[in-house]
């Protein structure tokens, strides 16, 4: 799909398109705190390895959204809400400028990296480093769009939510990916160098 799905008016995007693009709408933080709890209910966790799980999560994600803001405002890269309509000033024969896109949501700050991917790889990240396993089943609840959507696997709803803020206008492909893989490599660092042994063993 390209960016002309992501408007206010898309033709392309399907009605069940529509609800996934509107289902992720909002930080991605809240959603794996919910998540997490519940997973702690389901799986019995105790009060120690539950306290140990939530501050991996949380830790991990408040580093990646450290290094996303840091990039974001190094590379400062157009949103495709500002990029569409004024593409006749970016150099780029191929490209048309559309006046008057509208995005079916967009965000005031700049687009690469994508914010909420940075935090769904981390807070993923943590979750798969915590249980050895990316086979799990959970639900997630939207803040916006009613009823929960059930998942198999912890890296399922990354490649949906991928899709979700490309269809809903706020990001150009590439952001949602270098997110992505920025969220990743900052749970990984923390599933290497956080949490060690510390005074006598």
């Amino acid at each position: 799909m390209s960016t002309r799905d992501g408007t206010t008016t898309s033709t392309t995007r399907n009605a069940a398109q529509t609800r996934v693009a509107l289902f992720w709408t909002g930080a991605g933080g809240p959603f794996w705190s919910v998540t997490a709890r519940d997973l702690i209910e389901d799986e019995g966790i105790d009060l120690a390895a539950s306290a140990r799980l939530l501050a991996m999560m949380n830790l991990a994600a408040a580093d990646a959204a450290i290094n996303c803001w840091n990039d974001k405002y190094h590379h400062d890269f157009w949103r495709p809400w500002n990029a569409i309509a004024r593409a006749a000033e970016d150099g780029n024969p191929a490209t048309v400028a559309q006046a008057g896109w509208t995005p079916l949501r967009s965000a005031p700050y700049p687009d690469h990296p994508s914010g909420h991917m940075c935090l769904d790889g981390a807070h993923i990240g943590a979750l798969q480093s915590f249980f050895g396993t990316d086979e799990m089943e959970f639900d997630v609840t939207s803040f916006v769009v009613a009823g929960g959507s059930h998942f198999t696997r912890f890296s399922q709803p990354l490649d949906e939510i991928e899709d979700a803020r490309v269809w809903s206008g706020l990001h150009f492909r590439t952001p949602d990916e270098q997110g992505r893989l920025l969220g990743g490599n900052v749970a990984g660092y923390m599933a290497d160098h956080y949490f060690q042994p510390v005074g006598r063993r």
